[in-house]
């Protein structure tokens, strides 16, 4: 799967600072079945003054909503809102795929402060 994925173009520093990505940690989780694909839907506390954001993510095969609560996980938080179904996602939880596409969760192997921003 990794040789099967194009590079993105080259960008500048100013290009990556962007994007707003942040530590969160998961507060609850929750089985989404009425998605197209099978997802979770996650809210995430980024302390102020983000606070707690919604996001949907599909990561089934590799997480159960009760193991998620109280894991640190890094977001795209200044995309504008995207309705996935009948559900508002706030954030862009990150993650890379795994062998088969399925998605692992982006770690953060030490706890940091909510709201830390990715630099």
């Amino acid at each position: 799967m990794s040789g099967s994925v194009d590079l993105k173009p080259e960008i500048n520093f100013a290009d990556f600072d962007k994007v707003d990505i942040r530590a969160g940690t998961i507060v609850e989780a929750e089985p989404y079945p009425e998605a197209r694909k099978p997802s979770i839907k996650l809210r995430i506390d980024f302390g102020a003054p983000l606070g707690v954001k919604k996001s949907s993510a599909q990561i089934t095969r590799h997480y159960e909503p009760a193991d998620l609560v109280g894991k640190q996980v890094m977001a795209v938080v200044n995309f504008p809102p995207r309705q996935i179904g009948k559900f508002m996602s706030e954030v862009l939880t990150l993650g890379f795929p795994d062998e088969e596409g399925e998605v692992v969760l982006g770690a953060i192997d030490k706890r940091v402060p909510d709201g830390g921003r990715l630099f």
